[in-house]
This record gives structure tokens, C-alpha cells and sequence, in this order.
């Protein structure tokens, strides 16, 4: 076995305040990518890969190995890379199982039923809570970590915990749990299982807004988040952190971009099949998510 510690390096996206990650056994040069970012211009529909491609020059440029390309859950404010370095790298990919339970609610929101319990088409393995599996001589652990959606699971890799959106920074709280599938208490249970580890766990997060325009950040600890996280700290209770949850995600827009995401990502990352032309298209659900919201922000927190 290699040490416990493995190497972490975080790619921010300016755009979507998203972070993704490698995370490497220095012991093999093994590694994993996380969260991977496919770039997606609203304006013209035109997608990207310019993030996810820096992170594969940077597997190669350390002489790495991808053992897995991993999604913590079904993103709705980003298009996932997962199918595009999987394919690139030649290299698996997974998420959580309950990303069936996912699939079925947006097939039926968005009309397109071969969504429906179809995880087995899009990923190569559908992780159940407490799998492990191996990166080089790292151990991970598959944590089931609902709450901010039905699938979210945590990635613990030695002493590093990829937690998605459960907890953001200490200054910026934790994350919503308004989507369809989403619930306030269940990512209330989630993250005290999250600050239950080690106090010197490595927490990283899926997402950072630079509260106040300060410098990204996407790294705490446990302790850390313990004492300083402004949703949670004090002793607040599982009551107490619902109410005001859901208070504030009454006052948040629907992030610019869920409903183009949702159906690149709940596809693993690939693009609807082209039609006959060659062309492939999204479609956008008119008049089920209420009425219009001013004009989409960088705080789907």
C-alpha cells in the first residue's frame, strides 16, 4: 500500500464556478478524474473541451495512468466531459446507481423516455453505497450522499472526500436541494456523515462562487468546516438547517443552464443522437419550472 495521502490537483471553470478534479496515487502514478467540464456557449449551443482537454495534457504531462472518469451526480449546472475522456483515455467511467431514480424524473419532464433507468447505457459501472475500488495502491470508498440530488455520491480517496454539492466553502454554506429529486433533509443527513470523518480530512468541493469576489477556493477540512461553515456551524440543528435551506432556495433562480445540462448529463456526458441531418438538439420544457426569472446569476448555491 501507498500512503493515504493522494495527490490533488483542482481545474476551475471561470464560467459555471465548477471545480474538477485529478486525484492521483504518487506511489503508481494511478489516478482518477473527477467531475470533468465540457465547455457549453448558451448563446450559440456551441460545446468545448477545452478544460477537459488541460486536464488531459496533464495527465500526460505527469506521466499518469486514468484508472476511472468519475461524476458525483447528475450535474445541472455544467455538461459533464465524463463520455469525452472516458473515449480520450480510454478509460471507465461511473456514477452513483440512483442515478436511475434521476433518469426517470427528467424522462418525464423533458418527454423523452429512453431516459428511463437507463445508467447501464452511459456509464460502465453504477456505484452502490460502500463499493470500493482501487486507483493504483489507493483504496476508494463510494459514499451515498443524497440530499442536493436523489443520485449524489461522495469519492473518499485516503484522506480526500469529493463531496460535490453538499457543502461548499466554509464562507458560502451548502449547497441547494430544490431540484426535482432534491431534498433539504436528506443533505442535512449527507453532510454530518461528510463532517463525521477524520477532522483532518480534505474536503472538495464541486463548486466555488467567490463569496465577496475573493480567489476560487475548493479545499477545507473537516475540522474546518466543523467550526467556520456559516450554514452549519454553531450546533445547528437538522429543524433548523431545513427551514433555512429551503427558505433561501425559495429565492434562487434556476441555474442558466439545468435544462440544457440535465439532458447532456443524464446520458453520461454525450450529446442527444444526431437526427437525419446530422444535428443534434435539446430540448427545453416550456412553462414547468414557473415563471420567468431575471437574468440567470453565477449563485445556484
Amino acid at each position: 500500500m501507498t500512503s493515504r495521502r493522494p495527490v490533488v490537483d483542482g481545474f476551475y471553470d471561470e464560467g459555471t464556478g465548477s471545480v474538477a478534479y485529478i486525484v492521483a496515487d504518487p506511489g503508481t502514478a494511478r489516478c482518477a478524474i473527477i467531475d470533468p467540464v465540457l465547455g457549453f456557449d448558451r448563446d450559440s449551443g456551441a460545446t468545448d473541451t477545452h478544460l477537459a482537454d488541460q486536464m488531459a495534457d496533464h495527465v500526460r504531462a505527469r506521466g499518469l495512468t486514468v484508472e476511472w472518469v468519475l461524476d458525483t451526480h447528475p450535474h445541472a449546472d455544467h455538461l459533464s466531459a465524463v463520455a469525452y475522456l472516458g473515449d480520450r483515455l480510454g478509460a471507465p467511467t461511473g456514477i452513483g446507481e440512483r442515478v436511475a431514480a434521476v433518469q426517470g424524473i427528467w424522462a418525464d419532464i423533458y418527454h423523452l423516455p429512453e431516459l428511463q433507468a437507463e445508467g447501464r447505457r452511459y456509464w460502465d459501472r453504477l456505484f452502490a453505497e460502500g463499493d470500493r475500488f482501487r486507483v493504483g495502491g489507493l483504496e476508494v470508498e463510494v459514499i451515498f450522499s443524497p440530499g442536493h440530488t436523489a443520485a449524489s455520491v461522495t469519492y473518499l480517496v485516503g484522506d480526500a472526500a469529493f463531496i460535490h454539492d453538499t457543502l461548499f466553502m466554509p464562507d458560502a454554506g451548502t449547497a441547494r436541494a430544490d431540484f426535482p429529486g432534491g431534498d433539504a433533509r436528506a443533505l442535512y443527513r449527507s453532510i454530518q456523515r461528510i463532517l463525521a470523518l477524520e477532522p483532518q480530512t480534505r474536503l472538495f468541493t464541486g463548486h466555488d462562487y467567490r463569496p465577496g469576489g475573493r480567489a476560487a477556493r475548493w479545499e477545507a477540512t473537516v475540522a474546518e468546516q466543523r467550526a467556520r461553515n456559516v450554514h452549519l456551524r454553531d450546533g445547528v440543528g437538522e429543524e433548523e438547517f431545513v427551514r433555512l435551506r429551503e427558505e433561501r432556495d425559495r429565492t434562487l433562480p434556476l441555474p442558466g443552464l439545468m435544462l440544457a445540462a440535465l439532458q447532456v448529463n443524464l446520458r453520461g456526458g454525450r450529446l442527444p443522437e444526431p437526427e437525419a441531418n446530422g444535428s443534434s438538439y435539446l430540448k427545453l420544457p416550456l412553462n414547468r419550472f414557473g415563471p420567468a426569472a431575471p437574468e440567470p446569476r453565477l449563485d445556484p448555491e
